[in-house]
């Protein structure tokens, strides 16, 4: 199949945009359409008129954006936009991440968004998996894409979790791990043994909790960081993002055992910055296998790379024989921003 020489999809200023269907992924910007892949800040951002997303994936944004219009769609289910063919498809990364899928004029490209795609098999508890789809282009994200990436199956992470809550509440020692409010807490959630001891949470993990439970996700019992009494501190196990780490109940936490949970511990530059005692390589990102997993299930002949380490995965593919690239450089926006 040839593609044809218009692109589905260019990067504007305001972000990635689709001439054809005069709407954008993702912005950076406020603009008049916005499709939005997921809830994560670096994707949804407030002030679009109109938003897009996975019907999964409605609790989370609202709780994360307030009030604003949205239409959602089930995955699989498409619609027509000024000729051109939208659907969403399972991304695996968080609640309700999607993949876009675009038709035109004879063209399939597929926006990636972040996504989490295994070659040894693991996908994230409660969530739909990773969704190959075919297409001519795949715009894939490449957040890991560097051979030291790989990550290791997650039921021993979560053994070695265990373990070390475990042994900080045999030494009557809490535990704190800081890990991001969406996604990651509850993917943290749903494999720790709560049978340990009390698991207590910050404010935004217990508000992403929520939105979790009202779309049908089952997640163990937490309570408040500040409703721990003195005999829970020394079992509990304390789940709270980087930024806010010990504003409450700072004294209880000053013996704790500190920990952080994300794909970014494979570095040790990165551990040592933190001052931690545990990394947990534990990542909601696809790594360097799984990208190349991916990009060979969708049978794309065209890859463009994204957010991320982009240089490289080209570079890999390209030596391949493999046709990928990066964006061209942002031009003129084709359309007004809202002001």
């Amino acid at each position: 199949m040839t593609l044809t020489p218009e692109p589905l999809i260019v990067q504007r200023p305001e972000g990635l945009y689709c001439p054809a269907g005069d709407f954008f992924i993702d912005p950076m910007r406020k603009v008049e359409r916005a499709v939005i892949t997921h809830a994560h800040a670096d994707h949804a951002r407030t002030g679009h008129r109109h938003y897009l997303s996975a019907a999964p994936g409605e609790a989370v944004l609202r709780a994360r954006l307030g009030h604003i219009t949205l239409q959602t769609l089930a995955y699989g289910e498409s619609i027509v936009h000024h000729g051109v063919r939208l659907s969403l498809h399972p991304a695996g990364h968080v609640l309700g991440s999607a993949q876009v899928r675009l038709e035109h004029q004879g063209q399939v490209w597929v926006i990636s968004g972040d996504y989490f795609c295994s070659a040894i098999g693991d996908a994230q508890p409660g969530l739909a998996p990773f969704e190959p789809v075919r297409c001519h282009c795949f715009v894939t994200e490449s957040t890991f894409a560097l051979p030291l990436y790989q990550w290791r199956p997650q039921a021993e992470v979560f053994d070695d979790i265990n373990s070390w809550w475990r042994a900080n509440a045999a030494e009557g020692r809490p535990s704190l791990i800081m890990a991001y409010s969406l996604g990651k807490a509850q993917r943290l959630l749903g494999g720790v043994n709560a049978s340990t001891g009390p698991i207590a949470v910050h404010g935004s993990v217990s508000a992403m909790n929520a939105a979790y439970a009202a779309s049908g996700v089952t997640l163990p019992a937490t309570v408040p960081i500040d409703a721990l009494s003195p005999a829970d501190w020394a079992r509990a196990l304390v789940i709270g993002p980087p930024s806010a780490t010990a504003p409450t109940a700072a004294a209880a936490l000053a013996h704790a055992s500190r920990a952080f949970a994300s794909g970014w511990m494979a570095l040790r530059h990165r551990r040592r910055g933190l001052g931690i005692d545990r990394g947990f390589v534990l990542s909601d990102h696809a790594d360097w296998r799984g990208l190349l997993h991916a990009i060979d299930a969708t049978g794309c002949e065209e890859i463009i790379v994204t957010h991320g380490q982009t240089n490289a995965l080209v570079r890999y593919l390209c030596e391949q024989g493999r046709q990928a690239h990066t964006f061209a450089p942002a031009a003129n926006p084709a359309t007004t921003p809202i002001a």
